[in-house]
């Protein structure tokens, strides 16, 4: 099965904007697509980590390059 990528920028935005975003994107996608999400909130990586707790969501990846933090994170179930 191919995963379809859905990219998510949120380069700007301050907590809680990011986790907001990032749940609302979730609920719109298919169950095995992939969000791929850029921030630049130091807080968002804690915040994330922590949504991925609490939602159906899987982080498959966290690459940080300078203040650029991106996640591949995956929806698991409905």
């Amino acid at each position: 099965m191919i995963k379809k990528q859905v990219k998510l920028d949120l380069i700007g935005l301050k907590c809680p904007i990011p986790v907001l975003k990032i749940a609302k994107k979730i609920r719109e996608i298919k169950v095995g697509n992939v969000l791929k999400v850029d921030v630049d909130d130091p807080k968002a990586d804690y915040d994330i980590e922590e949504l991925a707790k609490n939602i159906n969501i899987k982080i498959l990846n966290k690459e940080k390059q300078n203040r650029i933090i991106t996640f591949f994170i995956e929806k698991i179930k409905q």
